[in-house]
């Protein structure tokens, strides 16, 4: 049994969810958004919550089970709260910069890096050695930090490039004379 699955998704005040075959949309005041579940899967509104239940007693239905009810639990909390990520930037003349519609990126490189920001991304910089990337889509939001961070991931040796804020970065030892 899955112990996340059998939990229904509370659905807030000044939230509006509407389930219609196997679509779910959520509306409230970050936005709306809308998923598609598997059809292993059963979904139903019950007095403010929506409660996801597998249909047979398959391993791939038991495995959808926990997985649909979190993305409905995602789009929720991503109309309410929304999503962030954090990433920090390590290494002399290494920053970050958002000039319009893109992010650009001096990271060592002969050129700077000019990334595009997706739309329903907001991308700010406090400090030019810091970058945050929210949104109202959590797969969104991880996708754009992973793209941004593998332009110059941290080497094991002085710590240089991008990383997640709070991520532990390995260190090597360096060649001995």
């Amino acid at each position: 049994m899955s112990r996340i699955g059998k939990k229904a998704v509370a659905v807030p005040s000044g939230v509006t969810a509407s389930v219609d075959g196997q679509t779910v949309k959520v509306k409230g005041p970050k936005g709306a958004m809308q998923v598609v579940l598997p059809d292993e899967v059963h979904v139903q509104m019950e007095d403010g919550h929506v409660k996801v239940d597998p249909r047979h007693e398959t391993k791939r239905a038991r495995s959808m089970w926990g997985t649909s009810r979190t993305l409905v639990a995602n789009l929720v909390t991503g109309v309410t709260k929304g999503f962030e990520r954090k990433l920090e930037i390590t290494g002399v003349g290494y920053r970050a910069a958002v000039q319009g519609k893109n992010l650009q990126l001096a990271l060592g490189y002969s050129h700077d890096v000019v990334y595009p920001i997706p739309e329903g991304i907001a991308i700010v910089t406090p400090k030019p050695t810091e970058i945050l990337i929210s949104g109202i889509d959590r797969q969104k939001v991880g996708q754009v930090a992973a793209e941004i961070r593998g332009y110059r991931k941290p080497e094991p040796y002085k710590g240089k490039g991008v990383k997640y804020a709070g991520e532990y970065i390995f260190r090597k030892e360096g060649k001995k004379k």
